[in-house]
C-alpha cells in the first residue's frame, strides 16, 4: 500500500491537488449536462436529427473539459490517461454524430450505448484513483449512471426515438448533478488546502526576514 511518503503516495496527492484546483471544469461539465438533459427531457418531441445534435453538444462539451483537465495534469507531470481517453472518446462520438446527423434510431442508440459504457468505465477507473475527500464517490456515481443508461440502450435496441430522447436526457441530467456535487467537494478541498498551506508560507517568510535581519 502506498503511503504519502512513497512515490505513489506523492503522485496521488499531487494528482488530487491538481483536480481540486480545477474544480471549475467539473462544474462547467455539470451545468452543461443539466441544461442539455433538461432540453431532452422537457422537449422530447424532437426530430431524430435534433436529438443527435443534442447528444453531440453534450459529448463534445464533456470531452473538451475532460481533455483540458488531462492536459493540465500532464503539465504537472501527472498521468491522467483514463480521463484523457474519456475525453477523446466523447469528442469522437460527437464528431460521428455531427458528420452523420441522419442516423437511424437504432444506429444512434448503439452510438449512445457504446459512448455511455466506455465513458462510465473510464470514469469509474479515474474515481478509484481519488480519495474520498476529493469526491471519489461522486465521480464513481457519474460512471455508474453512464453504465446504467449504456446497458439499457444496448439491451433495448428498439427503444424508439422518444425512449432514446429520455435516455440521453436523464443520463445527462443525473450525471450533471453528480458532477456539480463533485465540483463543490473539490472546491471545498481546494480552499482547505490553500488555507492549510498559507501558515506554512507565512512561517517561512518570517524565518527569511529574521535571517536577513541577523545577517
Amino acid at each position: 500500500m502506498a503511503t504519502i511518503f512513497g512515490r505513489e503516495g506523492v503522485h496521488s496527492r499531487a494528482r488530487q491537488a491538481l483536480l481540486a484546483s480545477n474544480w471549475w471544469a467539473a462544474a462547467v461539465r455539470g451545468v452543461c449536462a443539466i441544461l442539455i438533459g433538461s432540453i431532452a427531457i422537457f422537449a422530447p418531441a424532437v426530430t431524430l436529427v435534433a436529438l443527435v445534435m443534442i447528444f453531440a453538444a453534450y459529448s463534445l462539451v464533456d470531452g473538451v473539459f475532460a481533455i483540458i483537465l488531462a492536459i493540465r495534469g500532464a503539465r504537472q507531470h501527472e498521468r491522467w490517461g483514463w480521463l484523457a481517453l474519456n475525453g477523446v472518446i466523447s469528442i469522437a462520438a460527437a464528431v460521428v454524430a455531427i458528420l452523420y446527423p441522419a442516423l437511424t434510431a437504432i444506429a444512434f442508440g448503439i452510438l449512445f450505448a457504446v459512448w455511455a459504457l466506455i465513458s462510465g468505465i473510464t470514469s469509474i477507473v479515474a474515481a478509484l484513483q481519488l480519495s474520498n475527500d476529493h469526491g471519489r464517490w461522486w465521480l464513481l456515481i457519474t460512471g455508474l449512471i453512464a453504465l446504467f443508461f449504456g446497458v439499457w440502450a444496448m439491451w433495448d435496441v428498439n427503444v424508439g426515438m422518444l425512449g432514446l430522447t429520455y435516455l440521453v436526457g436523464f443520463q445527462a441530467f443525473f450525471a450533471g448533478f453528480a458532477l456539480l456535487a463533485l465540483a463543490y467537494q473539490l472546491r471545498t478541498r481546494n480552499i482547505d488546502g490553500r488555507t492549510t498551506a498559507q501558515p506554512a508560507g507565512e512561517f517561512s517568510e518570517a524565518r527569511r526576514r529574521e535571517a536577513h535581519h541577523h545577517g
